[in-house]
C-alpha cells in the first residue's frame, strides 16, 4: 500500500534549457501538490520531452530553478533520479520489441534489487528473495492495470505483438516496479484512438490518486489535470541574412559621357594644284646624292 504523503511535490520558477539551437523552453513556472497529475500540454517540438527529462533529474538546465520534493534542480540531479521513474520515453527507455513481458519484468525487479535493496533482503534464502520480487510485479502490473493472462500467449508475449495501449501499461508496470514518488511518461496520448486514450488517461489518474506524483507529455490535457504549457517558449532565432538593397524608387540619370575628340579635318587643298600645300618628303638617299653634287 502506497502512504497518502509518497509523492512527490514539484515547483517550478522561471525553468529553462537553453540548447545548440536556441531555448527549449524557457519561463516555465508552476506547484503541483504531491500525487498530482501534470499534463506537460504542447506541439511536437516545443521542448515538452526536454522539459520531462529535465523535471526528472535527467537533463541540466541553465535558468531558473525546479524543485522535486525539496531536491533543487539542477543542484541535486541525481537525487532527483533516485525518486523518480520514466515509462515510455523515446529513445531513451523504450521497450525491447524482441523482449517478451516476462523477459522486461524480470530484468527490471533484477536491477531493481540490485540497487535499492537492503543487505538484510539480499541475504534471505532465494525462495524468500523469489516470492517477493514476484509480489512486487504483481502489485505494479495491477496498479497499471495489465492482466498478462488476457495477452495472446499471457507473459509469453512478445512487445512487437501488444496493441499500444498494453505497452503503455506495460511500460507503466516497469516504472512502478521501484515504487517511484515521481512517474513521468512521454506521448502519452500517441497514436491512441478516443477509447483508448480516455483509458489512458483513466490509469494515470488511478496512479497519481495512489500517491505517486504523475508528469505526462500530452498533445492535448484532460480538464482535470495540471497543465503546464511550452508553447510559450521562444523559438529559437533564425540565422540572420544580409539586407537587400531596396529599389531607388527614381532612377539616377546616367552620367553623360565625355565627348571624345572628333578628328581634325585635312585642310583644303588648292583647287587648281591640290599637291601645291602639300609638301613632298625627301628621303636621305635623295638628300645624300644633293649633298655629293655640291661637292664636285
Amino acid at each position: 500500500m502506497v502512504e497518502a504523503n509518497h509523492g512527490a511535490a514539484v515547483v517550478a520558477d522561471g525553468f529553462g534549457l537553453k540548447g545548440p539551437r536556441g531555448w527549449a523552453f524557457r519561463g516555465i513556472g508552476f506547484e503541483a501538490a504531491p500525487g498530482s497529475l501534470v499534463a506537460i500540454e504542447g506541439p511536437s517540438g516545443s521542448g515538452r520531452t526536454c522539459l520531462l527529462l529535465a523535471l526528472t533529474g535527467r537533463m541540466k538546465t541553465h535558468e531558473g530553478h525546479a524543485e522535486v520534493a525539496g531536491l533543487r534542480l539542477p543542484r541535486k540531479m541525481a537525487a532527483v533520479r533516485r525518486i523518480s521513474a520514466l515509462g515510455p520515453v523515446p529513445g531513451v527507455s523504450e521497450l525491447d520489441p524482441a523482449f517478451t513481458v516476462a523477459e522486461h519484468l524480470r530484468e527490471r525487479a533484477l536491477l531493481q534489487r540490485r540497487f535499492d535493496g537492503s543487505l538484510k533482503g539480499l541475504l534471505r534464502p532465494p525462495s524468500e528473495r523469489a516470492a517477493a520480487t514476484r509480489d512486487r510485479i504483481d502489485a505494479a502490473l495491477a496498479a497499471a492495470g495489465l492482466d498478462t493472462a488476457s495477452l495472446p500467449k499471457a507473459e509469453r508475449t512478445s512487445v512487437r505483438d501488444l496493441e499500444r495501449l498494453e505497452a503503455l501499461r506495460l511500460s507503466v508496470a516497469l516504472a512502478l516496479i521501484g515504487r517511484p514518488r515521481l512517474l513521468a511518461l512521454d506521448d502519452a496520448d500517441l497514436k491512441l484512438s478516443d477509447a483508448d486514450r480516455a483509458e489512458a488517461w483513466e490509469l494515470l489518474r488511478s496512479v497519481a490518486a495512489a500517491g505517486t506524483t504523475v508528469l505526462a507529455v500530452c498533445s492535448e490535457a484532460p480538464e482535470d489535470a495540471l497543465k503546464v504549457s511550452t508553447t510559450s517558449t521562444p523559438a529559437p532565432a533564425p540565422a540572420a541574412r544580409p539586407a537587400e538593397p531596396e529599389p531607388d524608387p527614381k532612377p539616377k540619370p546616367e552620367p553623360n559621357p565625355k565627348p571624345e575628340p572628333e578628328p581634325a579635318e585635312p585642310a583644303e587643298a588648292d583647287a587648281e594644284n591640290p599637291a601645291a600645300d602639300t609638301p613632298t618628303p625627301t628621303t636621305t638617299t635623295e638628300k645624300n646624292k644633293g649633298e655629293a653634287d655640291a661637292l664636285a
